[in-house]
C-alpha cells in the first residue's frame, strides 16, 4: 500500500472513522495495531509473525530488566543489613546488565543476519556473480532496521530508569504503528505511550496541519523525488555512457531526491499520526544549509542522529575523554551508522567518509578556538559561505556511494568526475527522447529548485514565517490535485525502504 495513492486515502479514512467513533482508550489502541497489521499485510505479510514475536520478546525483556526486585534493608542489625543489601543489589544490577545485553544482541544479530547473511553466504561458498545460485537472496522485512533500533533504545532507557510497560496491547501498537513501522522516525516508546494516555480529538488547526503535512509530502515525493529519479536512474544506469557533466548533475539531482523522497515520507507518516492525536518528532530542518557537517548531522534524519548520539557516542564516552577519543568515537558512530544502512561496501565507505568528515571538522573547530584570525574567518560572511560550501560539496559527492554502494560502479563514478566525455547517443537517449529537454535547461530545474527550498528556508527559518490554517486548507486540494496531474506514471519506490 503506497502512501501516495487513493487506496491509502480510503484506508486512512476509514480506520480515522472507526478510531474517533471509540470512546474507551483500549478499543482505540486495537484499532490501530489491527490496522498497522493490516498495513503491513499489504507489502510483507510473510514477515507479520516474526514482527508479532520480536515485540512480544523485547516486551518481556523490558519487563524483566525494569522489575523492581531490589532488596531492602529490614533487619534490626543495621551493618550486616546494609551489607547485604550492597552485595544484593550488585547481584540485581548484574542481572539487569545481563538482560540488556541478551536483549541488544538479540535484535543487533537479526538485523546484521538479513542484512548480512546474503553476501557472507555468497563469500564463504564462493558463489560467482553470473552463477545461478548466485540469485540467491535474503529479502529483509520492511522496516526491520527502524524496528530494531526502536526496540535497542526501549530496552536502555529501561535499563536506565524508564518505567518497563505491563501493557502489551500499548507496546505492540507503539512497536507497529504504521505511519511510521516502515521508515520511522525512530520514536522513543515513553513518548509515545504518554500521547496514547491523552488521546483528544484534534482541533481545527491540528487537521489543517495534519492535511498539509500529508499534502506537501505527497508532493515533494511524487511530483519533485519521482521526476528527479527518472533522470538519476537513466544516468546512474548508464555510467559507460554518461559524461562528467552529466554524471555531476545526476549526483546534485539525487541529493534533492533522497532528501524530498524521505522528506516527504516522514512529512505524511507526521501529517497522518497528528490525525490520530499523535505527535511523531521532526526527522529534517533544512539539513542543506548547513554550514559544517556536525551541524549537518543535526538537521538529517535527525531521529537516528539522536539515537546514535544516546545510545552510542554517549556510551563510549562522547567529548568527556580528550581530544583523541572524542574523534574515535564520532568516527565509530558513523561507521555504525554505514553498517545500519547496508551490507554492501559502498555504505560502509560512505560512513568512514562521514566519520572523517566528523574528524576533521572537531579539529578544525579545535584550531579555531585557539586562533582567533581563523575563528573570525568562520564567522564572517566569506567564511560562512566557504563553510557551506564545502559542507555541501563533501555531502554530496558522498551520496556517489550511497546511491551505487557497488564499489565498482561508484569508483567508475569518481573517476570519470572530470575530463570524460558523453556517449554521442547518451544525450539523445536522455535528454530528449526521456526528460524532452537538454543538459542546459535540466541544470537550470535543478538550481530553480534549490532556488525554491533556499526561499522556503528563508520564510520558515530567518523570517519566521508561516502559513495560517485557513490557507494551508486552500493549499491542501491544490497540491493533491498538482500530484494527480503532474506525478510521473509509475511511482518509484521510497528509497528508504531498502533500510
Amino acid at each position: 500500500m503506497n502512501f501516495i495513492s487513493i487506496f491509502y486515502g480510503l484506508f486512512l479514512l476509514s480506520v480515522l472513522g472507526i478510531y474517533w467513533s471509540l470512546a474507551q482508550q483500549k478499543l482505540r489502541l486495537w484499532t490501530l495495531l489491527i490496522a498497522s497489521l493490516v498495513f503491513y499485510a499489504s507489502l510483507h505479510i510473510q514477515y507479520i509473525p516474526l514482527l508479532l514475536a520480536l515485540t512480544y520478546i523485547n516486551f518481556r525483556v523490558g519487563l524483566e530488566i525494569g522489575k523492581n526486585t531490589s532488596p531492602g534493608k529490614h533487619s534490626l542489625d543495621w551493618q550486616i543489613s546494609n551489607e547485604e543489601w550492597q552485595f544484593a543489589q550488585g547481584d540485581w544490577n548484574r542481572r539487569r546488565l545481563k538482560l540488556l545485553w541478551i536483549g541488544i544482541i538479540l535484535n543487533v544479530l537479526l538485523l546484521l543476519g538479513y542484512k548480512y547473511f546474503t553476501p557472507l553466504f555468497k563469500f564463504v561458498f564462493y558463489v560467482e556473480t553470473n552463477s545461478p545460485d548466485s540469485s540467491f537472496k535474503l529479502i529483509a522485512p520492511l522496516g526491520i532496521s527502524f524496528f530494531t533500533f526502536e526496540c535497542i533504545a526501549y530496552l536502555i532507557d529501561v535499563y536506565r530508569g524508564a518505567p518497563a510497560t505491563e501493557q502489551f496491547l500499548k507496546f505492540a501498537t507503539y512497536k507497529l504503528f504504521f505511519v511510521k513501522l516502515i521508515s520511522g522516525p525512530i520514536t522513543r516508546y515513553h513518548n509515545l505511550a504518554n500521547q496514547f494516555n491523552t488521546l483528544d480529538l484534534p482541533n481545527s488547526d491540528r487537521v489543517a496541519q495534519a492535511l498539509w503535512l500529508i499534502a506537501r509530502g505527497a508532493v515533494k515525493k511524487g511530483i519533485f523525488a519521482d521526476h528527479l529519479g527518472i533522470f538519476v536512474d537513466l544516468c546512474f544506469g548508464n555510467l559507460q555512457r554518461a559524461g562528467s557533466t552529466d554524471l555531476w548533475l545526476a549526483t546534485f539531482a539525487y541529493g534533492l531526491q533522497l532528501y524530498l523522497d524521505f522528506n516527504g515520507y516522514v512529512d505524511i507518516a507526521r501529517g497522518s499520526a497528528l490525525l490520530f492525536g499523535l505527535v511523531l518528532p521532526e526527522n529534517f530542518d533544512f539539513p542543506y544549509f548547513s554550514t559544517n557537517i556536525s551541524e549537518f548531522w543535526r538537521r538529517w534524519h535527525i531521529t537516528l542522529g539522536d539515537w546514535l548520539r544516546n545510545y552510542v557516542y554517549f556510551p563510549l564516552g562522547g567529548s568527556r575523554r580528550g581530544l583523541v577519543r572524542t574523534c574515535w568515537n564520532l568516527f565509530i558512530v558513523m561507521l555504525i551508522a554505514g553498517i545500519w544502512h547496508g551490507a554492501a561496501l559502498g555504505y560502509l565507505v560512505w560512513g568512514i567518509f562521514h566519520g572523517l568528515a566528523l574528524v576533521v571538522h572537531r579539529l578544525t573547530d579545535t584550531m579555531s578556538d585557539r586562533f582567533e584570525n581563523l575563528e573570525q574567518f568562520w564567522q564572517n560572511p566569506l567564511g560562512i559561505f566557504v563553510a557551506w560550501l564545502l559542507t555541501q560539496l563533501m555531502v554530496f559527492t558522498s551520496w556517489i556511494w550511497f546511491r551505487l554502494p557497488n564499489l565498482q560502479d561508484s569508483s567508475l563514478v569518481i573517476r570519470h568526475l572530470w575530463g570524460y566525455p558523453a556517449d554521442a547517443q547518451f544525450a539523445q537517449k536522455v535528454y530528449v527522447d526521456a526528460l524532452n529537454m537538454s543538459q542546459y535547461q535540466l541544470s537550470w530545474v535543478l538550481l530553480a529548485l534549490a532556488a525554491f527550498m533556499a526561499v522556503v528556508y528563508a520564510f520558515n527559518r530567518i523570517l519566521k514565517l508561516e502559513l495560517n490554517w485557513p490557507l494551508k486548507l486552500v493549499f491542501v486540494p491544490l497540491c493533491f490535485y498538482a500530484v494527480w496531474l503532474f506525478a510521473p506514471e509509475g511511482s518509484l519506490p521510497y528509497i528508504y525502504f531498502d533500510f
